[in-house]
């Protein structure tokens, strides 16, 4: 194939993949529900409640900060100066393929003990407040499991790009990008099954009336459940939370078991309500076909950066360091994506359930529980935020029984 032909490729295909992200991301989001009032914490939150929460977060993001910033500098100084060539060659093996895999890990473990001094703070920091029940052996345990399977996918992935470029010198980045996409597809299909168990034991719901209201209200949705499973949480947390993950036959709707303890069953259900949302509106699979683009656009990327060189397993570190900084660049959006599905998701519960005064009980019982930030930063909402804050979460309860000719007081006597 011609050497023009060679050099145009990628980057045409760099610009479909990237208009084929911005077409799915624009028609499958749903970017405007309803008029929102201005949110207002001080409605429904009472000072102590807000102070508690101020509080609660002025000593925890200094040390979960720290950690996310070491946790980006250790692979990006390693991986953009000769540090990293340095690594692979102090690594003395001389097959190529069991160098990577010894660097993909020792980069991790490193970041991994960089970090421990601050997450440990961290931890206790939420044990003082009460949402961390997790015994150190456990988290010890979890953050091994952790660096473990993280470790595994990245070694994966740099073996994989490594062999195809030492076989195809100049198109390796075609099979790359088709297997990444694939990749992506195969890991959210076997998430549920592979990797959710490593952390939680997961129990079928005992029958019963609330398991027959969760079935009923998924039949009503239109919404294929055949079981409705509880996580055990509460030997780590006691904080409250659902989820739908999977899609297909792997599909999943798990209740945290702290959730049904502790919060009324009108708030259940409508927590219930929301995952369902995501079920009906197949916001997994959406995500995984935006993840599959993303990851093929992303090899595509290296292929422009890296080109040839990609074959020098020596790069591995600047691979890695490229990996982190893309995640990086991504989270702004992705976070946007994810915060506007969400708010469909509460949408969607308010219309199944058509009870909007137990939607914003229900929202602040699990802000004041989980000690939920009111008043992010604007730095942070976009960098981490994958959630609606509560005040806006509330605000489109309000919105939305003013539309359908109910009111909502404040929780706050005035």
């Amino acid at each position: 194939m011609s050497e023009r032909a060679e050099k145009w490729a990628p980057r045409g295909a760099a610009l479909v993949l990237a208009a084929a992200l911005v077409v799915v991301i624009v028609t499958t989001t749903p970017w405007h529900l309803i008029d929102l009032p201005k949110p207002d914490p001080a409605l429904d939150f009472t000072a102590a409640e807000i102070a508690r929460q101020e509080q609660f977060r002025r000593e925890l993001l200094p040390w979960s900060t720290t950690s996310w910033v070491l946790s980006l500098l250790v692979p990006l100084v390693i991986g953009f100066s000769p540090l990293g060539r340095r690594m692979y060659d102090a690594i003395k093996l001389r097959r190529w393929y069991l160098a990577v895999p010894v660097l993909v890990a020792g980069i991790g473990l490193l970041t991994s003990v960089i970090t421990l001094p601050t997450d440990i703070m961290a931890e206790r920091v939420t044990r003082k407040y009460g949402l961390s029940t997790e015994a150190w052996d456990l988290w010890l345990r979890d953050r091994l499991v952790n660096w473990v399977l993280t470790s595994v996918a990245l070694i994966a992935v740099a073996v994989g790009l490594i062999a195809l470029a030492k076989k195809w010198r100049t198109w390796w980045w075609v099979p790359a990008a088709i297997a990444a996409a694939v990749l992506v597809l195969g890991v959210s299909f076997a998430y549920p099954v592979l990797v959710e168990p490593r952390f939680n034991d997961f129990t079928s719901m005992a029958p019963g009336p609330q398991r027959d209201e969760f079935m009923q209200l998924a039949r009503e949705d239109g919404v294929p459940v055949k079981d409705v499973l509880v996580a055990d949480a509460s030997k780590r947390t006691t904080t409250l939370n659902a989820y739908v993950s999977g899609f297909g036959s792997t599909r999943r709707l798990v209740v945290y078991d702290t959730l049904l303890k502790t919060a009324p069953p009108g708030q259940v259900r409508l927590v219930v309500a929301h995952e369902l949302g995501h079920a009906a509106e197949n916001d997994v699979l959406h995500g995984t076909l935006i993840g599959a683009l993303g990851a093929a656009f992303a090899v595509v990327l290296l292929k422009l950066l890296l080109g040839a060189r990609m074959a020098d397993p020596r790069r591995t570190a600047l691979l890695l360091a490229l990996i982190v900084a893309g995640t990086f660049l991504a989270s702004p959006v992705q976070n946007l994506v994810s915060r506007k599905i969400e708010a469909r998701a509460d949408y969607h519960s308010l219309r199944l359930t058509n009870d909007p005064t137990t939607f914003v009980a229900m929202q602040h019982q699990l802000a004041v529980t989980n000690l939920s930030g009111l008043t992010p930063s604007r730095w942070r909402y976009w960098l981490f935020a994958t959630h609606p804050t509560t005040p806006e979460r509330i605000a489109m309860g309000r919105a939305w029984a003013e539309a359908h000719g109910q009111t909502i007081p404040p929780l706050v006597p005035r």
